[in-house]
This record gives C-alpha cells, structure tokens and sequence, in this order.
C-alpha cells in the first residue's frame, strides 16, 4: 500500500470528533476511544522490552480468548540490546498501529524497560486523531502519561499481553473495554483477600480513611519518578492517583514518594489509591521500615485519603484503569467507583 495515501486515509475523519466527551479540570478534552467487540484486529507491539517465545505465545493466545484478532507488529521481534528493536523500530509500530484504520485496539505484550524512550519523537497528534484503546501496564506508564498530557486520548492500565488472566483479570477487562456500564465498582479480587491470608503484602487496608474524587492519573511508581520534571507528567492537583510497584525495598519506595512529594507535589492530589507492592517488604533482620510503615510515613500525613491494596499492580488479578476518567475513592471501605466509561 502506498504509504502516504495511507497515512492520510488514517487521518481523515475517523471518530476523533464523535469521541471527544467533556473538558477535564485542566481544560483539556477527553477522547475516549471505541469500546472493543469480538473480531476486532487489535496491534500487538513491544514498546518496551524483548518478549521471548513464550511470552509471545501466550500474548496471542490471551488476546484470541477475548475473541480478538492479532496484528503482529512489524518489528515485534527485534532486539537491542534488552529492549524490543531500536527505539525507531518500537516507535514505528506504535505509529502504524495507530495510523492503521483496520486496528480497533493496540495491546502492549509486555513491559520491561523502554518506553520512557520513545515519548520525545511520539506523533501525539497521529494518535489524538485515531483514538483507539492501548493496554498495558508497568513501564507502559511511561505511553498513559504522557499520551494523556498531550492528547487527552483515555488509554488503559491493565493486563499486558502475556499476563496470566485469571477470572477476576478477565471479568474486568470485560467490563471495561468491551461491555461498559455507565458507573463502575471496582472491589478487591477474593482471589486476593485469600492471599492475604498468608501474606501481609496482599492484605488490603486504610492508610487515611476518608473519600476522594478526581481524575485517574498514575500507574508504576518507578515510572512516575523518573517522569517528575518532564513534559509528560501530568498535572497532579486535585487528581485521584493511583501507584504501584514491584520488587523495589522500602528504602527505595521512600525515595521515589520522596521525590512525588517533593516534585508533583502529592500533597496536592484529591486522594491515592495504591495497589499490591509485591515483593516490597524490606529483607529479613535488616534495620529497614516495613512497606507498611514507609506508605505510612510517606503518605499518612498528607490530608488526603489514602488506601492499600486496591486489586491491582504486578498480581494476577488485577484491574484495568482507565486513565483520564473521573472515580471516586473510598478509603474507609476500599472501593474505586469509576464515574463514566473509559470508552464510547
């Protein structure tokens, strides 16, 4: 296909203007992207790390479950070094994927280490004029945040696409991206509460009672420290943020909420939700805080609610956040009710 006309019949009209919704507390517009239907074509892509073979055998057979067809992307399997190809090989199936008309969603197959990389040559106005569903999590961070500054296109914290979807994971993303309903309980997995039966990281709990309302921002608090002083964070006022992480001691949680605050700056937000930190607790005999006292004393005195545990993050049952939409908190009880659909 000749690629210019086909970059201009991406262009052209798609539902960019049937998708924008309603101005956020920033002015800025909200498009929300199609909802997925079974047999949509959806791009699958590495924008982050190298996805070995069975990572990748899993990602589409995941994505076949959901009753969606894969596209693979054309550098799906380079390498550099780690990460997927070179970031122009990553950036150019971000790209096409997006400008492909036929692609009604793009799914990132794994996270890893990249995508941070790519978000200073990223055609955001491309992709404010094809709004479409992009999933992911962990260093997909890096693409919510940023795809959200700049273009107001909702896009999803969720399962990547070799992640294990168990019913709860799958129950959500159902209800999502495929069947929105106009409001949206989200409570926590009893797949989780089970879990922290034996394991104090599971085990869900108010850090600050109280509710908070505001639009969703946040995702992997690794990511969103590195993004402190750029472009591509947005604004946190009187935002509901949301954080998560994995295999990172107290000591360096500390750090990261300690450059949050000192940069966004938290205190500043509506309320915090956070996930499961698995693998989080400081080493056994060592003179370190807990996880638990680290949240406390790095987010317990900030006069915002603020809960633990939330049913998502890198666990098998997690939920899939829209970012941009508006919800509300309640860190009494441990609900996240999101207010409107993240798609159309």
């Amino acid at each position: 296909m000749n690629r210019r006309s086909f970059t201009q019949r991406a262009l052209i009209g798609l539902s960019a203007l049937s998708a924008l919704s309603w101005t956020s507390s920033s002015n800025r517009t909200m498009i929300r992207p199609a909802r997925l239907r079974k047999g949509d074509q959806v791009g699958l892509i590495t924008p982050a790390s190298y996805i070995d073979d069975s990572g990748l055998e899993k990602a589409i057979n995941n994505l076949e479950k959901l009753g969606l067809k894969v596209v693979r992307g054309q550098h799906l399997r380079a390498e550099y070094g780690s990460m997927a190809g070179t970031d122009a090989e990553r950036l150019a199936d971000l790209h096409s994927m997006f400008a492909n008309p036929d692609i009604k969603g793009i799914w990132c197959a794994r996270g890893g280490y990249g995508a941070a990389r790519l978000l200073d040559d990223i055609d955001y106005e491309l992709i404010r004029q094809n709004p479409k569903v992009l999933v992911g999590y962990s260093d997909i961070t890096a693409l919510h945040c940023a795809i959200w500054e700049k273009t107001g296109l909702v896009t999803f914290h969720g399962p990547v696409g070799n992640s294990t979807l168990t019913d709860y994971t799958l129950e959500q993303v159902q209800s999502i991206l495929f069947n929105p309903q106009e409001r949206h309980k989200i409570t926590i997995s009893a797949a989780q509460l089970t879990e922290a039966l034996s394991d104090d990281v599971y085990k869900p709990g108010s850090i600050v009672p109280g509710q908070a309302e505001g639009e969703l921002i946040g995702g992997n608090l690794s990511l969103l420290a590195s993004l402190a002083g750029t472009a591509y964070l947005p604004d946190v006022k009187g935002k509901l943020v949301f954080i998560e992480d994995i295999g990172e001691k107290p000591y360096r949680i500390d750090r990261m909420l300690t450059t949050l605050r000192q940069a966004w700056p938290l205190k500043d937000a509506a309320g915090i939700a956070l996930g499961v930190f698995a693998g989080c607790e400081a080493s056994s005999g060592s003179r370190s805080l807990s996880l638990q006292e680290t949240l406390r004393d790095r987010l317990g005195d900030l006069g915002i609610p603020v809960y633990y545990g939330i049913s998502f993050g890198h666990v098998d049952n997690m939920t899939t956040l829209p970012v941009g939409v508006r919800a509300q908190l309640d860190a009494t009880e441990g609900v996240l009710t999101l207010m409107s659909p993240g798609v159309q």
